[in-house]
């Protein structure tokens, strides 16, 4: 595996390439384009200033996360091929400056969903947290400007203030989409860009639902061991695979995180390893919040998962996730909510440290 770090840009993340750089043991970053839009063709010199930008700092572009796909390709309107050709000549563009994963998501109107952006642990330290009967309170419509009010200044991935703007035409526009025709779908955009992945080499690793459920009616697809093995045998090319998100799939308690590892050995291609802590199981009132990487603060057993990851042979990139906000970062203005450095960097520590120790018992075990 690659230990790496995500990355949204200078001009968009108070985290430098050079602060990324000092972490032991990161050699890459996970970027994009921020300031393109959903359907939009990203030019090979824009890809290419990004690169050099990231090499000069004395790393690399470990992958993209992400190149969005747009409501037209997900609800399959009239323009859906139109703006497929687009995401094709995006592929061609980062294939030939040697680019080779991507990271995307197939969910509708909104990506992830969280009803708060800074709940406050008793160590001071602040969390993204998810509540079902808040949720189920909120009118969806108002939704858009209460992120943007929560977001202490900064423009939240999936939640760009132009597409929130236009909520309600894009409730409207998913009003006939349920789960079977979004699954079509996306099988349809995989299979029309496929020929370009296998020609560049390009890893298409789709990130799972968070929540793992149906959010203001809206259909989720990618969120189970069940729907995610059908996308691998409708599109059974090995270009097309999975962001392993231990928080996202995690979500849906039923979900067995080392067991969904093992099953998709071969087609995950890139790793989010992050842990929940669940306050409240019960459905009506669901309550998670984001909590460290260390198992012992969630409900997760990382050692498992990382172990999982270790036998299975994962060697792609993989990177911590929706850190707390720690030291003092959460007062400080323009820090993307979940996106501090500090946690995450003790997350990225926390994972190799995991990493290292399975892979010298494996090898001692080897050598008896």
């Amino acid at each position: 595996m690659e230990m790496t770090f995500r990355w949204y840009g200078s001009k968009f993340d108070t985290v430098t390439l050079k602060q990324i750089r000092q972490i032991p043991g990161v050699t890459g970053v996970i970027t994009t384009l921020y300031d393109t839009t959903p359907g939009e063709m990203w030019t090979k010199d824009a890809i290419r200033a990004l690169k050099q930008e990231v090499e000069d700092n004395g790393l690399h572009i470990s992958g993209i996360e992400s190149v969005n796909v747009c409501d037209s390709i997900k609800v399959g309107d009239k323009d859906r091929d139109m703006y497929i050709e687009n995401y094709i000549k995006t592929l061609e563009h980062l294939g030939e400056e040697g680019i080779h994963m991507v990271c995307y998501n197939f969910m509708p109107v909104f990506d992830w969903t969280r009803t708060e952006l800074a709940r406050r642990n008793p160590d001071g330290s602040t969390v993204l947290a998810y509540n079902q009967h808040a949720i189920d309170q909120i009118d969806p419509s108002d939704f858009g400007a209460s992120m943007e009010r929560m977001a202490n200044g900064q423009t939240l991935a999936g939640w760009e203030p132009e597409r929130m703007a236009k909520i309600k035409e894009l409730f409207e526009m998913y009003k006939d989409t349920d789960g079977e025709k979004l699954f079509q779908n996306l099988v349809y955009f995989l299979k029309a860009i496929m020929p370009t992945c296998d020609k560049y080499d390009i890893n298409m690793a789709i990130h799972p639902d968070d929540p793992a459920w149906s959010v203001f009616g809206l259909t989720r697809i990618i969120n189970s061991e069940k729907n995610i093995l059908r996308l691998m045998d409708a599109v059974p090319d090995t270009h097309n695979g999975v962001t392993f998100c231990s928080g996202s799939y995690g979500t849906n308690l039923e979900n067995d995180l080392p067991h969904m590892i093992r099953v998709l050995k071969g087609r995950i291609h890139f790793a989010h390893v992050r842990n929940l802590r669940f306050n409240n199981t019960n459905k009506a009132d669901l309550d998670f919040q984001e909590a460290c990487h260390i198992s012992k603060d969630g409900n997760f057993d990382m050692y498992e998962i990382v172990r999982a990851l270790y036998e299975t042979g994962f060697d792609g990139p993989i990177r911590p996730d929706h850190g707390r906000m720690i030291w003092d970062e959460v007062d400080k203005p323009g820090v993307m909510p979940g996106y501090g450095l500090y946690d995450r960097a003790l997350g990225a520590t926390y994972i190799q440290g995991l990493w290292e120790a399975i892979e010298k018992s494996e090898t001692r075990l080897l050598n008896k």
